[in-house]
């Protein structure tokens, strides 16, 4: 069921996990929670649907993820990327099955809170969070946290996940720490019918001109999503890289219907993941890919462990079982998410001072495309890929210990295709 108001008579009820932020991250987590019975609250400042700065690349991690019965509403399904080294070098490597599919976030979020809803989880949107209180007057007992909205009415639950995106005030509360903030910009452009044609089943990726930047095309459609990404602080290089790349491709001359812009932080090491019964998870986590900063696939996977390990919080009768259980769901992140993440930073590490390397590799060194076809699709990770194999543990290793920058290596200057199996 679906609320937009709660009445004076439930005013004061307990719920056992509300959740704040209506992304994939909370709605996943108010789907696990629904679904094992327990009382959710599903709190969204927005309206949905509503636009949210996003190539909307679902990998095959983030389809695992999702909740049974769950149709993607795939806009595109990708079968080539184009490589590119700022503009030069370009080829296109094509696979004949799908790497990965492209959505509309607006539909796709909608979509998972729905199911959210379906499976118990009450919806409330146009509230925003003030902030969250586990000792004080608001608070009743030790087994209860406070969520205060805008307006001072007071929202009372046995456990609490933050979803609500990169600039979290249930992180804040919790303390998460960043050692990465990039920029990234977006322009959604409308375009006629034989440019959608050429782009059908084929994303770009661009390596940009600053260290750890890239740019991407993702076709959805009669629309290109153009965007690029580049740490914070560059924001006039960013912009102009953003301006190049969409005149480089031929598309100065379509108006976008939406151009936008957003931070993405990623989590330091040591940041916590809960304080109290408060649970953090997604952006508000500071969790993504840090190479790609791809996070849609980390805000369901941790969403997902963020719903499960509320409910056993909000089953705890004490501070010390409720820290156990918040402890579990931090080391559950870690085994998984935290590893591919280490290795995330390495690759951008070495990304950063060596661009060329990798764009020499992807399209020139069939198990680095293999690589990157395995991960798209979901058959291995990061994490696993450099346990598991061999050749990824010392070409990891070999970048980590090469500092000095080379100049770009590619195989040639003209574009050229690949197909593999």
């Amino acid at each position: 069921m679906s609320s937009e108001n709660s009445s004076a008579d439930d005013a004061r009820q307990v719920w056992d996990v509300v959740v704040v932020g209506a992304g994939p991250a909370g709605a996943s987590a108010a789907y696990a929670a629904a679904v094992a019975g327990r009382r959710v609250l599903l709190l969204e400042k927005a309206d949905l649907p509503r636009y949210k700065t996003c190539g909307g690349g679902i990998i095959g991690p983030s389809r695992d993820s999702l909740p049974p019965g769950f149709e993607l509403p795939f806009k595109d399904r990708v079968h080539a990327v184009t490589f590119s080294n700022n503009g030069r070098f370009t080829r296109t490597r094509r696979s004949r099955q799908m790497l990965f599919g492209l959505i509309n976030r607006p539909e796709f979020d909608q979509q998972l809170v729905e199911h959210a809803q379906k499976a118990g989880a009450e919806l409330r949107t146009g509230v925003t969070v003030s902030r969250v209180e586990q000792h004080g007057s608001a608070v009743p007992d030790r087994r209860t946290a406070a969520v205060v909205l805008q307006g001072g009415e007071t929202v009372l639950a046995r456990a609490v996940v933050g979803a609500d995106g990169s600039a979290s005030r249930i992180g804040a509360h919790v303390g998460v720490k960043l050692d990465q903030v990039d920029l990234g910009l977006e322009a959604e452009i409308p375009v006629p019918e034989p440019v959608a044609e050429d782009w059908k089943g084929r994303v770009l990726i661009d390596w940009g001109p600053m260290p750890g930047s890239y740019g991407w095309v993702f076709p959805k459609g009669d629309t290109l999503t153009v965007g690029v990404i580049s740490a914070r602080g560059e924001g006039a290089a960013t912009k102009r890289y953003l301006e190049d790349f969409v005149g480089r491709l031929g598309l100065a001359g379509f108006e976008p219907s939406i151009s936008s812009g957003h931070l993405t932080r990623c989590r330091a090491d040591d940041s916590p993941l809960s304080r109290g019964r408060v649970l953090v998870c997604g952006d508000a986590a500071g969790l993504l890919e840090p190479w790609t900063r791809e996070g849609i696939s980390f805000a369901l996977r941790s969403g997902r462990l963020a719903g499960e390990w509320a409910v056993r919080i909000a089953e705890a009768h004490d501070a010390v079982d409720a820290r156990r259980q918040a402890l579990n769901y931090a080391f559950a992140v870690k085994a998984g998410l935290g590893v591919e993440m280490s290795v995330g930073k390495r690759l951008l590490a070495a990304f950063e001072r060596r661009p060329g390397v990798f764009h020499a590799a992807l399209t020139g060194f069939r198990p680095a495309w293999s690589a990157f076809r395995d991960i798209t699709r979901g058959s291995t990770t990061l994490g696993e890929l450099v346990r598991n194999h061999p050749m990824a543990h010392r070409a990891l290793t070999v970048l980590d210990r090469r500092q000095a920058p080379v100049a770009p290596a590619a195989p040639a200057a003209t574009e050229e295709e690949s197909a593999d199996s």
